[in-house]
Formats: structure tokens, C-alpha cells, sequence
């Protein structure tokens, strides 16, 4: 009996310790978890900020202020693009003189030539195959990068992995880390903004913030199933509240939340929460005022091709982006895909390339030209690509996956024009001089924006995380 009564005396001692450890701004863990807080911001900066998006300091001076992804879903092919490949041309229908890989996504067969001619433009002259007749009018604006290669040939893993560095987990994208790392500019919009993206393969994952912090979120707006001029951010005005009434809902919400907040100064989700809905009531303002592209000239929604049913989907979309782009909007991604074709060509190459070009074509020249007359290509920077290339054998009149040589371009933002960088072999299939892997692609968008793709880390479950992993090495052969 005795034993007992000590049992449950040592035990309220401990609970009562316990207690005060919890409660007083004294205790020994308090001030640990403190300190531990207080290293995760980036730069030495306190990790409670009144402001999260407030702009932040990069590590160093960038070349580009904002970035724009212009993602071709689906895989476009680049040895029908902008990798030229005489070799493949002559050895048509040839068995292919090289041995394919250990894995493939399905069975190829003998080489395919392009259907369509490069011819050389500019002053660089820079080959550009016949699809892109209106780009090719600014290749002197281009840094094409031919060596790219990744590690995954199904669509699902190799959207995660261009968007996110991992192909295997759940892992904040691009624009999260670049939102964590830069803020923006513009308080009464998000960071990062994605028009139109796909739903599938990844879906959310592909703009999401996974354990960063919830700030860092991509808004999505409409989504690639229905057509940019229904595409909206859904209940940007409240029909039945003003937003006098809103403003004193939100204020006695937030003394609500600060309660408990003071009760629990490091819960996050709480701070996540209020700013959202913080942002969210700004945004009744600013956006929709963005989404409305009346106030824009003809001249302007011809040059983008809006006045085309071919070009109008994909034109409204960049169009929408340069808006977002010059209100201070540091990430903005537009996805072309369709239900139907989208840039995954197995069959009717012919067909489906001929399609989508001609529905982007136009749109992104009239983009660049936009950016440059304004004065915001310099320090925008530009990236174009899908989530991998085609082979250059067959499958039927169609091409496989291929995510072990393909090409993107740059332009504007710091990097060289007409220049190419790197090169897939004399057949295209693999990526040969100056590779770049998905993680030196990353280090190097990095590195124009500002940051040191080494320091910008973010420690979640015992680790420091980062973009690039433990790879990543900047191209600086690139820049301007």
C-alpha cells in the first residue's frame, strides 16, 4: 500500500513539473523549441514574421525578378522541335544503332525522322523546325538547353519530378520554394499563381507546399479540363456580405485565433489560417480586375491571338500571366493540355504536334513581345518544356516517352540569347555533352532568381530539405 501511495505522489510531482515547464516562458523546452524555431529562417531572419510574404532578401543579386513556366503537358518532342538530328533523317526507318534503355515505357521500334524542316533564324541562327514559325522570330531572345534528362518515363513521375525535384514523395514544388524564398511584391495577390493546370498525374502535388509552409501554396484558377475564359478563382465576392461586415468578421476572428495563438505561440496552422483569410479578403479587390482582360487594347489580344478560336484558349492564358507578372506575382505557370491530345504523341504524330503548336505558337510570341515593349523580359524569366522528350524511334507513326535526352528553352531573366547549351546525341536519345539533370535545371532557375539552391533549406522531420536534394549544380554556362 505503501508503494502505491509513493507511486502516485512521484507521479504527481512529474505531472506537476511538467506543468510548469509548459507554462512558464522559462522552461527548459520552451526555450529550446524556441531556438530551434529560430534557425529555421532563412538568412538569419526571426522565424515569426508578421508578414510572411512580405519580399524577401535573396542571397545574392538575381538576374530575374519573377519567373513564368510555360508547361506543355504530355512530352512535346524535341527532335521535331528544336534539336535537329541530320543523322536521324538520313537512317530512317534503320534499325536504331545504339541500345535503348533497361527500362522502357512500351515497345519501339526503327528510327523516325521528323516530318517537318528546321531551317536556321536570326542573327545566332539557331535551328527551328517548322512548327514554331512565330518563335522562331525571337530565337535570338532563346537559350535553348538540349541536354536535360531525368529518371522517370511515366507521365505521373515525371511531372512530380520537373515540378518538384522527387519523383517518389510528396515534396513542396518549384513555386513554393521560390515563394518561401523571395515572398512577393504584391500583398494583395498570392505568390504563385497556376493557370489552367492539369489535374492529373500529380495533380495538387504539382503546385502544393507539402511540409513548407502553408503561404507557399500555388492558387490554382480554373483548370485544364474547361477553358480559360470560365477559368476563375471561385467566390472572390461575397454576394450577401459587404466587405465592411467581412472586415469586422475577420477582426474578431483574428482576436478569436490570437486567444489561442498566446495559448499556443507555435502553431502554425493557426498563422496559416489568418492569412489566408487575410489575402483571400484583399484579393475581392485585385483580382478580379486582373481576370478581366477588357481593358486591354485589340492590338494587344491580336498580337497574343485572341482573336483566333486556334490560339484564343492559350493566348487568354498568357495574357492573364503577363497581368499577373507585372502586378508583382513572383511565380506564375500556364499549362497547355487537353483531354484529348495534349503533347503525348504514341500515334498520328503528324497530327497531334501540328495541333498543339499551332494553338501555342502564336501566343508565346506574342507573350515575348509583350514582356519585351514593357520592359519586363529583362528581369522575367521565361522557361518552356514539358515533362520529358520523345525517342527518336517509333511507334507507329508516333514516338515513346523519353526522359533520358529532351530540350526546354529560356529566355529573358539573365540568361543568353540565341545561344544552345548542351546536346542529346547524333540520334537524339540521350542526353551526351554538358547533361543537365531535372536537379541542375532547378539549381540554375534558383541561382537567376537569387538563390543559393544550397542554402535554401527548410528542416522538416529531423532534416534539412532543399529543392535539389543533395544534387543540383548550376549551369552557369547560361548566364548572360
Amino acid at each position: 500500500m505503501n508503494d502505491l501511495w509513493n507511486s502516485q505522489e512521484i507521479a504527481m510531482e512529474l505531472a506537476s513539473r511538467r506543468r510548469m515547464l509548459k507554462s512558464t516562458a522559462l522552461g527548459f523546452g520552451y526555450l529550446a523549441f524556441e531556438s530551434l524555431l529560430s534557425s529555421l529562417a532563412m538568412g538569419g531572419e526571426s522565424a515569426v514574421r508578421t508578414n510572411p510574404l512580405a519580399p524577401k532578401t535573396p542571397h545574392f543579386l538575381p538576374r530575374a525578378k519573377r519567373i513564368v513556366f510555360m508547361f506543355m503537358k504530355g512530352g512535346p518532342s524535341h527532335v521535331d522541335t528544336f534539336d535537329p538530328k541530320p543523322l536521324l533523317t538520313r537512317d530512317d526507318g534503320k534499325p536504331p544503332p545504339f541500345e535503348l534503355p533497361r527500362v522502357v515505357f512500351a515497345q519501339q521500334g526503327n528510327l523516325l525522322k521528323s516530318p517537318w524542316k528546321f531551317h536556321q533564324h536570326g542573327e545566332s541562327g539557331l535551328p527551328v523546325s517548322e512548327l514554331f514559325p512565330n518563335v522562331a522570330k525571337h530565337v535570338d531572345k532563346l537559350c535553348v538547353l538540349r541536354s536535360l534528362h531525368g529518371s522517370n518515363p511515366a507521365h505521373g513521375g515525371a511531372l512530380l519530378k520537373i515540378h518538384t525535384g522527387s519523383d517518389q514523395f510528396v515534396r513542396p514544388s518549384l513555386g513554393a520554394w521560390v515563394t518561401y524564398g523571395l515572398g512577393t511584391e504584391n500583398q494583395d495577390l498570392p505568390a504563385f499563381v497556376t493557370i489552367c493546370p492539369t489535374l492529373a498525374h500529380g495533380g495538387v502535388n504539382n503546385w502544393g507546399a507539402a511540409f513548407l509552409p502553408t503561404y507557399c501554396q500555388g492558387t490554382p484558377i480554373g483548370n485544364a479540363s474547361q477553358q480559360v475564359v470560365q477559368a476563375s478563382v471561385q467566390h472572390i465576392a461575397n454576394p450577401k456580405i459587404g466587405k465592411s461586415e467581412q472586415r469586422k468578421q475577420l477582426d474578431l476572428l483574428e482576436d478569436m485565433n490570437q486567444s489561442y495563438a498566446q495559448a499556443n505561440p507555435f502553431d502554425a496552422a493557426i498563422e496559416g489560417r489568418l492569412g489566408a483569410f487575410e489575402l483571400a479578403y484583399r484579393m475581392q479587390t485585385s483580382m478580379p480586375e486582373i481576370q478581366d482582360l477588357r481593358s486591354e487594347t485589340e492590338a494587344t489580344m491580336r498580337l497574343y491571338g485572341i482573336d483566333d478560336p486556334v490560339t484564343e484558349n492559350f493566348g487568354r492564358e498568357c495574357l492573364m500571366a503577363r497581368r499577373f507578372l507585372e502586378r508583382g506575382v513572383r511565380f506564375v505557370q500556364v499549362t497547355h493540355s487537353d483531354s484529348e491530345v495534349q503533347w503525348d504523341q504514341h500515334s498520328d504524330l503528324y497530327h497531334g504536334h501540328t495541333k498543339n503548336a499551332a494553338e501555342v505558337d502564336k501566343p508565346i510570341a506574342g507573350f515575348l513581345t509583350d514582356l519585351e515593349q514593357r520592359g519586363l523580359l529583362q528581369d522575367t524569366l521565361v522557361l518552356w518544356g514539358g515533362e520529358f522528350g520523345r525517342t527518336p524511334t517509333s511507334q507507329g507513326n508516333g514516338r515513346d516517352h523519353n526522359p533520358h535526352g529532351f530540350c526546354m528553352w529560356m529566355a529573358g531573366g539573365g540568361v543568353k540569347g540565341g545561344y544552345a547549351y548542351g546536346a542529346t546525341d547524333d540520334y537524339g536519345y540521350y542526353a551526351a555533352d554538358n547533361k543537365m539533370h531535372i536537379n541542375d535545371l532547378h539549381a540554375t532557375i534558383l541561382h537567376l532568381l537569387g538563390l543559393d539552391h544550397e542554402r535554401l533549406t527548410y528542416r522538416y522531420a529531423g532534416r534539412d530539405f532543399r529543392l535539389t536534394d543533395v544534387a543540383g549544380r548550376v549551369a552557369t554556362d547560361i548566364l548572360a
